[in-house]
C-alpha cells in the first residue's frame, strides 16, 4: 500500500489584546481574542468563526473576552421568518424611493465623503472620525473573504447610505453601515438591515449577522428589534426570547470544534 503524504495542517493562533476602556459601557474594560484570516482557508475559517460569535475587521477576526463581563451577545436574524413590526414597516415605506445596489468592495471618494460626514456628525470624538481616505480604503478593501458594499441612493442618484457586508455560506454579515446624518428621519440603519434580510431570503441564506447586541448600551440595543432573532449563549444559538441560563462560558476552541493543540493563546498584555 502506498504512503499518502498529507500536508500538515497549519495551527491557527489566537491572541488576546491589551485591556482598554469599553466603548459601549462606561467604567468597564474591553479585551478581545483575535486571529488572522489568511491563506486559502480564510473563507472557511471566517464562516466557522462567525458561527462562534466572532466579527471581522480588515483581515482580523475578533471576539470579546472582557474580564468579568458578558454584556456583548452575538445576535443574528432568522431571515426566512422575519416579520417587520409596525415601526419597521413605516421605515420601509419611507424609503421606498431608494435604489439599493450591491457593489464590489472598492472605496470611492463619494463613499468616503459620506463616511467622514457621518463620523464627524455622529461620532466626532471617536477614533474613526480621524480616519483619512487611505484608512477608509483599508477598512473596505483589506478583506480576505467575499465582501461588498450595499449602496442606497435616492432618485437623483445621491448616495445616502452604505453598508459594508460580508457574504457567508449561511448568511450575510453587516460589518459597518453609515448614512447621511441629515436623513435621520429615514432610519437608514434599520432600513439597511431589512434590505439585508430580504437579500438573504432571495439568496436562500438563513441568517443575517448583526454583530453584538449590548442590552445596556442604547446605541447597540436596537438590534433586538429584528425578530425572530437568535443569540449565542454558552456556545449555542437560541431564540432571543428563550430564558437565559447561567453557566460558565464555553471555551473558544470547543465552540469552533478545534482540538486544544490547534489553538495557541498568546497574551499581549
Amino acid at each position: 500500500m502506498g504512503v499518502v503524504n498529507q500536508r500538515p495542517r497549519r495551527p491557527q493562533f489566537f491572541y488576546t489584546t491589551t485591556p482598554l476602556p469599553c466603548p459601549y459601557l462606561p467604567g468597564r474594560t474591553e479585551r478581545k481574542i483575535v486571529t488572522e484570516l489568511t491563506g486559502t482557508d480564510s473563507e472557511a475559517l471566517h464562516d466557522r468563526l462567525s458561527r462562534a460569535g466572532f466579527r471581522r475587521s480588515h483581515n482580523i477576526a475578533y471576539s470579546p473576552v472582557c474580564p468579568g463581563c458578558r454584556a456583548c451577545v452575538p445576535i443574528r436574524v432568522v431571515a426566512a421568518e422575519f416579520e417587520p413590526n409596525r415601526t419597521q414597516r413605516r421605515i420601509a415605506r419611507r424609503n421606498s424611493d431608494l435604489l439599493a445596489r450591491a457593489v464590489p468592495a472598492r472605496a470611492s471618494a463619494e463613499q468616503f465623503a459620506l463616511f467622514q460626514h457621518y463620523q464627524q456628525s455622529r461620532h466626532g470624538g471617536g477614533d474613526m472620525a480621524a480616519m483619512g481616505f487611505y484608512d477608509y480604503r483599508a477598512m473596505v478593501e483589506d478583506t480576505p473573504i467575499t465582501t461588498g458594499l450595499v449602496e442606497f441612493r435616492d432618485r437623483d442618484a445621491r448616495l445616502l447610505g452604505a453598508c459594508l457586508t460580508d457574504w457567508l455560506t449561511d448568511g450575510l454579515s453587516a460589518v459597518y453601515s453609515f448614512f447621511a446624518p441629515e436623513e435621520e428621519r429615514r432610519s437608514l440603519g434599520t432600513y439597511a438591515v431589512m434590505w439585508l434580510v430580504e437579500e438573504a431570503r432571495r439568496l436562500g441564506l438563513p441568517y443575517v449577522y448583526l454583530g453584538y447586541w449590548v442590552p445596556e448600551s442604547r446605541k447597540m440595543a436596537y438590534k433586538s428589534a429584528f425578530r425572530p432573532a437568535e443569540v449565542l449563549r454558552q456556545g449555542s444559538w437560541r431564540r432571543l426570547d428563550e430564558p437565559a441560563t447561567e453557566g460558565p462560558p464555553e471555551p473558544r476552541e470547543a465552540a469552533l470544534g478545534l482540538a486544544p493543540l490547534e489553538t495557541v493563546r498568546l497574551s499581549s498584555g
